[in-house]
């Protein structure tokens, strides 16, 4: 690959270095770490320059394994950042291991120094549960979103791909970082050498922090029909309290037996059986993502009874809630295993 080479007298040029400190925590993920480091490096080749210089840090200094094994040696332990410096705390799995004491207090302090801090991928929830995102708008990875909304109540939590809010940033993860990075590149240096490293990463669109992160819905299911479309936009939007499938026939105009003729025709099930596995998806999420106990996931997916959750869930995903969980207690497994069209389908 080639570029054009930079002036003389543009290379000769002082330029201030923007300094970035990348965070790994455990686990973190390779692709949105490499997404953001990326196209600084990029944006320096490109320049003639080097508009930016980045540093590794992991909490003590050690080697840092990410989520595909892969092992990662840093600059240097956690320490001390200006105000004008950039901390970008790469997230992964299991974030809230990750978010060890010694990392939530040192962000506590490096943030009353008012530098730009910036959560990404899982990295907005060691963000706040540092307490650095109340009162702010921010993002995470939608898989993340139900537990982070659970937990942290107090954080305007949107679906953006990325979120700039002052001197906080989060972006999604995955190439989301790209897009949070290239608008950064844009506002030091201009758009012209933004959508240069955008070509060099064979980066076609170049989304906004008003883009979603997921695909629409036609696109997820692979049918475009708007009615069908619609209502499973409210099913998403309904979670904790589930709508009749009269209601949501009644809503895009239909009749009930029409609504269950098109879910059958194009999604080879009933909608309350759809509408189920979206229930019982989320109820997944936050018994693996939260300290929710049981009952309470129950309750936030729109199940009134604990052992009926607990029905459908095994059945859904061969196993109870709480051995997902992990916990030893006592739960009501009494009956029987419930079938595709009994007490699965609804209520």
């Amino acid at each position: 690959m080639s570029h054009a080479p930079a002036s003389p007298a543009a290379a000769s040029d002082p330029v201030r270095q923007r300094r970035f400190f990348f965070v790994l925590l455990e686990r973190f993920t390779m692709l949105a770490f490499a997404s953001a480091i990326e196209p600084l490096r990029i944006a320096n080749r490109m320049s003639g320059r080097t508009l930016y210089h980045t540093t590794l840090l992991s909490e003590t200094g050690a080697p840092v394994r990410c989520s595909n094994g892969t092992q990662v040696v840093v600059d240097a332990a956690l320490g001390e950042v200006a105000h004008d410096d950039v901390v970008m705390i790469c997230g992964g799995n299991d974030i809230r291991s990750s978010s060890t004491r010694g990392v939530i207090n040192w962000l506590r302090r490096i943030g009353r120094k008012g530098p730009v801090i910036c959560g990404v991928c899982t990295g907005s929830h060691t963000l706040a549960a540092a307490g650095l995102l109340d009162r702010r708008r921010a993002t995470i990875h939608w898989e993340n979103h139900d537990g982070f909304l659970e937990e942290f109540p107090d954080v305007d939590l949107t679906r953006s791909v990325f979120v700039i809010d002052g001197n906080r940033m989060t972006s999604a993860g995955g190439t989301a970082s790209i897009d949070l990075m290239l608008a950064l590149i844009a506002d030091d240096h201009g758009k012209d050498l933004a959508n240069a490293v955008s070509d060099q990463l064979i980066h076609a669109a170049i989304r906004t922090d008003r883009d979603m992160q997921r695909l629409s819905i036609p696109t997820r299911i692979g049918v475009r029909h708007p009615r069908l479309s619609r209502v499973i936009e409210i099913m998403e939007a309904s979670i904790e309290d589930p709508v009749s499938p009269a209601e949501l026939a009644e809503e895009v105009g239909m009749s009930t037996r029409q609504l269950e003729r098109l879910f059958r025709r194009y999604l080879n099930r009933s909608p309350k059986r759809y509408y189920m596995e979206l229930r019982l998806a989320k109820a997944r999420n936050l018994l693996m993502q939260t300290d929710l106990s049981v009952i309470n996931v129950a309750l936030a997916c729109g199940f009134a009874s604990p052992s009926h959750f607990s029905k459908c869930y095994r059945a859904q995903y061969g196993t109870t809630p709480y051995r997902e969980r992990g916990a030893h207690g006592i739960e009501d497994e009494a009956g029987a295993e419930p079938g595709p069209d009994s007490d699965f389908e609804g209520e």
